[in-house]
C-alpha cells in the first residue's frame, strides 16, 4: 500500500517538472483569462486553503516574484505535512463525506495537478501526455464531479473533438480543453 505522501509525489513530480521548464510565465493558458503564473497561483492557493484548515502551512510563497520557486516551496511544505502521519490521518467531513487530510491532496487536488500540468505545458506551446494511470485518475474525477465540474470557475463545457480523437484528447474535451 502506498502512503499519502507517495501518492502525492507521483502527481506532484510531473507538475513540478513542467513548472521548472516554463520560460514565459505571462503566456496565456487554456484556462480562460489565466496566464501560466496564474495557474500555478491557483494550484498553490487552493491546496494551501485546504491544508491550512488542518495544519500550519507557513507563510505563503510569492508566486508573483518567482512562480517556480513558489511551487518548490509549497511542494516541500505539502510533502512535510503528508509525511507527518498525525496530519495525514486526521479525519474531517468533506464535500463527498468523511475523508482524511492525506486523501484530499491526492484525490481532489490531484485532479488539479494533472489538468493544470497540461495547461501550463500548453501555455508554452508543448504537448503534455498523460500516462494510462493518470488518465484513469482524471476520468474517475470527471465521473465523480458530475455536472458540478461545469460550475462557474471550474471547467468549461465539453468541446467537440470528433469521434476519432484519442483517449487523452477526448478526456481533455470533457474538461473544456481542445487537446488537438
Amino acid at each position: 500500500m502506498t502512503t499519502h505522501l507517495e501518492q502525492y509525489v507521483r502527481l506532484a513530480e510531473p507538475f513540478g517538472r513542467i513548472v521548472a521548464q516554463t520560460d514565459d510565465w505571462t503566456a496565456p493558458s487554456p484556462c480562460e483569462g489565466w496566464c501560466a503564473a496564474d495557474v500555478v497561483e491557483h494550484v498553490i492557493s487552493t491546496e494551501r486553503s485546504f491544508l491550512g484548515a488542518h495544519a500550519d502551512v507557513g507563510a505563503a510563497p510569492d508566486v508573483s516574484a518567482d512562480p517556480a520557486a513558489a511551487w518548490r516551496a509549497h511542494d516541500d511544505r505539502v510533502r512535510e505535512l503528508l509525511a507527518d502521519e498525525s496530519v495525514a490521518a486526521a479525519e474531517f467531513d468533506g464535500h463527498f463525506g468523511p475523508a482524511s487530510v492525506g486523501d484530499t491532496p491526492v484525490r481532489f487536488y490531484g485532479f488539479d495537478l494533472l489538468a493544470h500540468r497540461w495547461d501550463i505545458a500548453r501555455s508554452q506551446g508543448r504537448d503534455e501526455r498523460f500516462t494510462g494511470h493518470e488518465l484513469a485518475i482524471l476520468e474517475n474525477a470527471v465521473e465523480g464531479f458530475g455536472d458540478a465540474l461545469y460550475s462557474e470557475g471550474i471547467c468549461r463545457r465539453p468541446v467537440d473533438v470528433g469521434d476519432d480523437a484519442d483517449r487523452q484528447t477526448r478526456l481533455l474535451a470533457l474538461l473544456g480543453r481542445d487537446g488537438r
